[in-house]
């Protein structure tokens, strides 16, 4: 799992660059910042919960 969250936080960051990169697709960079932060937040979530069980 922490595998499939680390490959999206990666895709995630790369499409907000090319969206500040390139002015004409600011609501790409919007998109990847969103995105990345809910994946932290969904991870951290369930990082925490898994932990709680063991």
């Amino acid at each position: 799992m922490l595998t499939v969250i680390l490959i999206l936080l990666v895709a995630w960051a790369i499409l907000a660059i090319v969206g500040f990169a390139l002015e004409g697709l600011l609501w790409l960079a919007i998109i990847g910042v969103v995105l990345f932060v809910g994946t932290v937040i969904f991870g951290f979530i369930r990082r925490k919960a898994s932990s709680s069980r063991a």
